[in-house]
């Protein structure tokens, strides 16, 4: 995934719990509502910012299945700008010269093996493992794979009942990262029946397979949140957790999660306030 932290897509099925997401910052945290947003910075000076907002919001994808997640992602991804607008200070995870390097070289990376190998499961592996290498240079390199933690923890408060979040564990059941499996799956099967179905697959062709790719594994994501306890689910996350464990998230400090705990506050503060008409 472009975003490794832009994940934990959905929250307790509790009715009295709000569904939360969120996305970690190389400074703090972002946190996503049902309707609003609310992020969390540490200043140069180290006080906490803190910022909020309405969330853009497409209705009526919600029964479309294969639709209603890309369209959820794509509505995260607009409210960045959002964020930055707000809260100047907050630093993005592709905010780093050598994040924004890692992303060009593996676009023209993923392009060139493209060129070069024949079509087939090998091929779309490796391209699949350079794609993943800007997240890889972001993670490894400032704060934002303790604020990933940060975010894991501060939701999993929540989750339990307001228990204190350097208690809850840096790893989480819903975190994006459980997309990686389906979402490698999908593009395996998909690009086989594309190879069938043309015999050059181009540029418009292979988007349209990575749109259809991410709609199936978000889909799967959610039959797994609905199927925690089957053995399937645990198969499915179990690359993912793999992934936060070794790479995606370390134990954050207490320095860090002080913003988390701003993030969520004011999270919860908006949500709870009635929504006034446009």
């Amino acid at each position: 995934m472009p975003e490794p932290a832009n994940d934990t897509f959905m929250a307790s099925e509790e009715p009295d719990k709000l569904r939360l997401g969120g996305m970690a910052l190389r400074n703090g945290l972002l946190v996503h509502g049902p309707t609003h947003w609310a992020a969390s910075v540490r200043r140069r000076d180290g006080s906490i910012a803190t910022a909020s907002g309405r969330k853009p919001r497409l209705q009526g994808v919600e029964k479309l299945a294969g639709v209603r997640g890309v369209v959820r992602l794509a509505e995260a991804m607009i409210v960045i700008p959002l964020v930055k607008r707000a809260l100047p200070e907050a630093k993005l995870p592709f905010q780093d010269a050598k994040v924004l390097g890692a992303m060009l070289g593996a676009t023209a990376g993923s392009r060139l093996l493209r060129g070069r190998l024949k079509s087939g499961a090998g091929s779309e592996v490796l391209i699949g493992a350079v794609s993943l290498l800007p997240s890889f240079v972001a993670l490894r390199g400032g704060e934002l794979a303790e604020y990933h933690g940060v975010e894991h923890k501060a939701i999993a408060a929540y989750e339990n009942d307001d228990a204190d979040a350097a208690d809850a564990a840096k790893e989480h059941d819903r975190c994006g990262s459980h997309l990686m499996a389906p979402l490698l799956a999908s593009n395996l099967a998909g690009g086989a029946l594309l190879r069938r179905a043309l015999d050059k697959p181009g540029p418009a062709a292979q988007f349209a397979l990575g749109v259809a790719s991410l709609g199936v594994a978000v889909e799967v994501f959610v039959w797994s949140e609905k199927h925690s306890g089957s053995v399937v689910t645990r198969i499915l996350r179990k690359p993912g957790h793999e992934l936060q464990r070794l790479l995606g998230t370390r134990e954050p400090s207490e320095h860090q999660l002080e913003v988390g705990r701003a993030a969520l506050a004011e999270i919860l503060r908006v949500e709870a306030t009635p929504v006034q008409p446009d």
